[in-house]
């Protein structure tokens, strides 16, 4: 088959995709339909089984491709087509654009992912199993290599069905003299070791598993021989996910801890009630959230007498929690005004050394509590990926909000955010560049803020560089605006796991503040603490302390 490259007269193998223990995966091109597609070459049949064995091996294969077929789901991968050529079973699958969660844990070094990606892929991929489980369809294999993240955010389940068949033809490896079959040992529920029969139950304690591994960087029971992780599995209590990493939410880590129980009874009933908890747990919307309401302009005090005259544009900057000595937050403490719990609005033409207009009437608070609790009901909409009526909201919205707010308030950035994500996933992708291109020079350093407080670190990380490439090239390298954003930039490197050079950053950004600023200045402060920090989670306490000090 391999050498004709073109399966059943249909479909060409054009690059080999991924290779693992049930055969190889290609991208190919439909020739009838003209169109992309994944091909899935199982491995031949073993030849020693008789031919009764093999006439119900290939029916069987027909049903579960059937089954896999029929699931109709956002978070399930579409089947197209299936067949025997020349002894292979194949299936043919939509070609996803994206990494799964295997590959995107070993692009980040196997470091933890950003905990609102784990919540965002919790919440999908309890969705799509509890569609799946209630056409009474049991993965049986769910593990990282299995869920593909795709460019959009979307989240879906590869191979429903088929490691079932897989465990039947003989594809996977067995522990000698048991009969147990392995896949990975790592995502196995306590029932499957045992070799009695599972439900939806062991998809859901395979899925704690995954989620565990997500939000911890490592497996529950991470150890190097088979059998101890399979005996963790059955007899060991696993540590619980806010012991390793701290910022995991308290739901989040009782989700998983509840989903990792060794008996299936003690689990979340089905998907749907997971669903369900993690949808409550969540303190934000999915994507962008409501921004505090603006508190009355507070107009920067005459200096004392004696007291040295800032430059006019250092007016609209903020001190930041840090330099006061707070505790350590997600968000960047120097994201500028609008961060802090007060928006003073900007002029829509000039320059940050011009003084800020006159604030309007503050709206009231029941009106500004209507508006959030619609921006939420488009969320929801989006989520249920009914987007166009979600579009309509988010419009609504954004233009009372631009009325009431103005348009570079935090809200109306938010509205305007969603409704370009609504035009863009109901096809209309000109519409949604040309509303982001109306907001990116309000929306770029806000939009990064919340970004990295929704746990979208790398994401963040984008916005932030492309924002300062621009103030460096429009205001210069020294610039108190260029300084703060690379100050935001040193931030979030650290929280992509990028000490080194978060540390290197912060100690530049220090410098140069220290030279424009003075070494005293509230913003020099800030990145000074920036820098201990970082010198800490670097283990180089003594450095770190005498910083602090």
């Amino acid at each position: 088959m391999g050498d004709s490259r073109l399966i059943q007269g249909r479909y060409r193998l054009l690059d080999l995709i991924g290779r693992g223990g049930m055969g190889e995966v290609w991208r190919a091109r439909d020739e009838s339909l003209g169109r992309l597609v994944a091909v899935k070459c199982l491995k031949p049949m073993n030849p020693h089984h008789d031919q009764s064995f093999t006439r119900v091996l290939r029916e069987r294969f027909r049903r579960e491709a059937r089954v896999a077929a029929a699931l109709q789901h956002r978070g399930v991968t579409v089947v197209h087509d299936f067949g025997e050529s020349d002894g292979v079973l194949y299936l043919v699958m939509e070609l996803l654009d994206g990494r799964n969660l295997s590959q995107l844990l070993e692009d980040n070094e196997q470091r933890p992912l950003p905990v609102g990606d784990v919540v965002e892929i919790a919440e999908q991929v309890a969705s799509a199993l509890a569609y799946c489980h209630q056409q009474g369809i049991v993965h049986r294999d769910l593990k990282p290599a299995n869920i593909m993240r795709l460019t959009d955010g979307t989240v879906k389940i590869c191979d429903f069905g088929i490691a079932r068949l897989g465990a039947d033809i003989g594809f996977t490896s067995r522990l000698t003299g048991t009969g147990i079959a392995m896949g990975t040992p790592h995502y196995m529920s306590p029932e499957q070791i045992s070799g009695t029969e599972v439900d939806q139950r062991s998809d859901l304690y395979s899925f704690g598993c995954v989620l565990y591994e997500l939000a911890t960087g490592a497996p529950p029971f991470d150890l190097g021989d088979a059998w101890a992780i399979l005996i963790g599995h059955r007899d060991t209590v696993p540590t619980p996910p806010r012991e390793r990493r701290p910022e995991v939410p308290d739901y989040l880590e009782k989700a998983i801890l509840d989903l990792l129980a060794k008996l299936p009874e003690q689990r979340p009933h089905d998907a749907r009630e997971l669903g369900r908890r993690i949808t409550l747990g969540r303190t934000t919307p999915l994507y962008v959230p409501t921004v505090v309401t603006p508190q009355p302009e507070l107009r920067p005090p005459e200096p004392v007498s004696g007291e040295p005259r800032l430059p006019s544009w250092t007016r609209g900057m903020t001190t930041g929690h840090k330099a006061s000595g707070a505790g350590l937050r997600t968000t960047p403490p120097d994201a500028g005004a609008g961060l802090t719990g007060e928006w003073i609005a900007r002029p829509t033409t000039g320059h940050a050394a011009e003084p800020a207009p006159e604030s309007p009437s503050a709206p009231s608070a029941e009106t500004l509590d209507s508006l959030a609790g619609r921006h939420n009901a488009g969320l929801s909409l989006g989520r249920l990926g009914r987007w166009a009526e979600a579009g309509e909201v988010h419009r609504a919205v954004a233009a009372e909000r631009t009325d009431l707010l103005g348009p570079d308030h935090p809200d109306t950035l938010a509205s305007r955010y969603e409704l370009g994500f609504t035009l863009s996933r109901t096809g209309r992708a000109a519409d949604a560049r040309s509303l982001a291109r109306a907001t990116w020079v309000y929306s770029c350093r806000a939009s990064a803020a919340v970004l990295g407080q929704l746990g979208r670190h790398f994401d963040a990380h984008q916005v932030y560089t492309s924002v300062l490439a621009a103030r460096e090239r429009t205001m210069g390298p020294d610039h108190p605006d260029t300084l703060r954003c690379r100050h935001n930039l040193a931030f979030n490197l650290s929280r992509l796991g990028r000490l080194e050079d978060s540390y290197r950053m912060a100690c530049e950004v220090a410098a140069a503040r220290a030279r424009v600023l003075g070494p005293g200045h509230p913003d020099t402060l800030v990145t000074r603490y920036e820098v201990a920090y970082a010198l800490g989670q670097l283990g180089r306490w003594q450095e770190a302390l005498q910083t602090y000090g």
